[in-house]
């Protein structure tokens, strides 16, 4: 698996991150898991035209004590097994780094 990771986080401000994304609405069914909608400009064909169907398409963030994870497989929420299932492009997989990375700066952590 690929990630984009994040670590060496004290852990008050894996809290306040955790508590910024469930602000933002995007907790997931299981504790520590984040999903990341990706903005319908930045997925691939084929997950434009599964949308209907397979979406929305979304990245997981895994939040543990010390850390925060980003997958950078593109997931669908709407089916758990389809072709539409993939590796975010080079322009999705930036554009969720920089988001996880502004929301860090939003919150004043270092790392």
């Amino acid at each position: 698996m690929r990630w984009y990771t994040i670590d060496e986080l004290p852990p008050a401000d894996v809290k306040r991150l955790a508590a910024a994304m469930d602000a933002r609405g995007m907790r997931g069914p299981i504790e520590g898991l984040y999903y990341l909608a990706l903005p319908d400009g930045l997925l691939s064909e084929e997950q434009a035209a599964h949308a209907a169907e397979c979406g929305p398409h979304v990245m997981a963030l895994e939040v543990e004590d010390e850390f925060l994870r980003l997958e950078l497989l593109v997931r669908a929420r709407g089916k758990m097994r389809c072709s539409c299932v993939h590796y975010a492009g080079p322009e999705a997989r930036g554009w969720a780094m920089n988001h996880l990375d502004a929301l860090i700066r939003e919150l004043d952590i270092q790392v």
